[in-house]
């Protein structure tokens, strides 16, 4: 991860935001710098994963012209070769690339990206700052009107901007800013027709997709490494990661010291695949100490997110600590594609593919934010293969009737995809615990029984009545909202609403997120 600013105003000097951006220089801590243009600045803390000499610092340059951005482009050496006929380039970092196709295409650009990417464009003939996200919004960014002069602003952060402007806003996935208004130039989820394929040319597509996904974020100057949780997407990532590679690769599970479900799924994968393979065991103490860090690393005040962040940062932090590694392949957007749990209960095929549409198009406030976050604030870079754009458009576009589970078996367009020799077939369809409860199950009783002894039942009521947007509605959820206040003040509107599944559908009218409480949840996991 890297983390970028650009303020479009010289109302502040550098000391009145150098505090503000350097809240997050464990993105970046390689290397810093803020750039003035005519009019504002650029800024830029760097993490080297590729093009790993001091000729790919950013902001890059071109004559007025100038750049900041967070991302991976993965098209970008087929982008380069085209380019060089015309231009020079002076390092191996994908970002040089943009400043030309800028110069080449204008605004059309962004629709020629095959990258995750949060950015800050200035054009100096023009005067004005163009700032633009990926279509899922893996990358983060996050804009404000500055309290100084009503300017906007751009971060890769929320916690950047708090205290310069009045409200944060997320920049919304899939659009650019051209200096006056935000607009959309590309969607996954808007499909306009289904695909005709039939169910083995689904999986065969599937299987091709996701391969090429991997393959393309293979591609690294910095060490890698892997999160295997033993479910079927960290399991297949880590699997067709380690057939590419020809070599063992290093995967890191994560575990409480008591009923750690996923260490030994984990384990078995690792065993098959010939991995070097870490486990990483945690207490209820770990859990709890980390607690006000994590909810102040990763914005939010939403309860599942807040209980997966857990065992993801503190798995982060020991990877930061103890090793070289500095990009994390992970099996995130799975299932937002696929189904969870509850969307078994989908009454039809058309509600199956409108919750896929809704949790796609959420990612960004949820499953993107804590994998973000937990991960940068580490120091590390995530990349995400079932993010990949052509990859995620082409499951959005499959008829949801064959997506629904009619096979008694969750998620079996991808399973199926996968049978052959990659992994063992009860690995491939064994079901799973969601991740937070994964980590062990104890983990989350061990948060709402810490929630507990913070608040009597008086003090909860009391508490809830503080709050108007997004009420929090258990001890837990207080707790959580408290500490995210305390942090990111007057700032809850970032989030939507808490994660939940549908409560509209019967079996899902439920008021707490973990599949733990579903009807279906059967043997997940155990």
């Amino acid at each position: 991860m890297c983390s970028i600013m650009g303020l479009t105003t010289k109302a502040l000097q550098q000391k009145d935001f150098q505090e503000f951006f350097d809240r997050t220089i464990s993105r970046g801590p390689d290397m810093s710098r803020i750039i003035e243009t005519k009019t504002g600045y650029l800024c830029f803390h760097r993490l080297a994963i590729m093009g790993l000499e001091e000729s790919g610092m950013q902001p890059f340059a071109m004559g007025d012209d100038a750049v900041v951005c967070n991302g991976e482009i993965y098209c970008f050496r087929a982008l380069k070769k085209e380019l060089s006929k015309k231009y020079t380039f002076k390092s191996g970092s994908d970002c040089e690339i943009i400043l030309p196709l800028y110069r080449e295409y204008g605004l059309d650009m962004f629709k020629k990206l095959d990258a995750e990417f949060a950015m800050v464009i200035y054009d100096g003939e023009s005067d004005k700052y163009i700032a633009a996200r990926d279509p899922i919004g893996i990358r983060p960014l996050f804009y404000g009107y500055l309290k100084a002069d009503g300017s906007i602003a751009f971060a890769s952060e929320a916690k950047n901007l708090v205290g310069l402007v009045e409200k944060v806003f997320p920049f919304p996935p899939g659009y650019y800013y051209d200096g006056q208004d935000f607009v959309k130039y590309r969607s996954v989820t808007d499909v306009k027709e289904y695909s005709k394929d039939d169910i083995e040319t689904v999986c065969r597509k599937i299987h091709d997709k996701l391969e090429l996904g991997i393959r393309k974020r293979l591609d690294a100057d910095a060490p890698l490494g892997f999160l295997l949780s033993g479910g079927l997407d960290s399991s297949l990532v880590c699997a067709v990661s380690a057939k590419i590679l020809k070599k063992p690769i290093k995967t890191f599970a994560i575990g409480m010291d008591k009923d750690a479900i996923d260490l030994k799924y984990a384990k078995e994968v690792a065993d098959y695949i010939g991995s070097d393979h870490t486990e990483v065991i945690i207490s209820r103490d770990d859990v709890i100490e980390a607690l006000e860090t994590v909810i102040a690393s990763i914005g939010t005040y939403d309860i599942t997110t807040i209980r997966a962040s857990m065992g993801m940062y503190l798995v982060c932090k020991y990877i930061h600590e103890n090793t070289d590694i500095r990009v994390l392949l992970t099996g995130e957007i799975s299932d937002e594609l696929f189904g969870y749990k509850y969307t078994d209960f989908a009454p039809s095929a058309e509600e199956f593919q409108a919750e896929a549409k809704k949790r796609v198009d959420e990612l960004y406030m949820y499953d993107v934010l804590r994998a973000d976050r937990c991960i940068s604030v580490n120091s590390l870079e995530a990349r995400v293969p079932f993010g990949d754009l052509d990859f995620a458009e082409y499951v959005m576009s499959v008829d949801p009737e064959l997506k629904m589970n009619k096979y008694n078996k969750g998620k079996y367009l991808l399973r199926h995809a996968f049978e052959g020799d990659l992994l063992p077939h009860d690995i491939l369809f064994r079901e799973k615990a969601a991740f937070s409860d994964a980590v062990g199950h104890s983990m989350v009783d061990d948060l709402k029984e810490y929630a507990e002894t913070v608040y009597t039942d008086e003090l909860f009521e009391e508490g809830c009545k503080k709050y108007d947007f997004a009420t929090p509605f258990t001890k837990e959820s207080l707790l959580y909202r408290d500490i995210f206040e305390k942090y990111y003040p007057g700032q809850a509107e970032m989030v939507k609403d808490f994660w939940m599944p549908n409560k509209s559908w019967e079996g899902c009218d439920v008021n707490d997120p973990s599949a733990r409480v579903l009807a279906n949840y059967g043997d997940s996991g155990m």
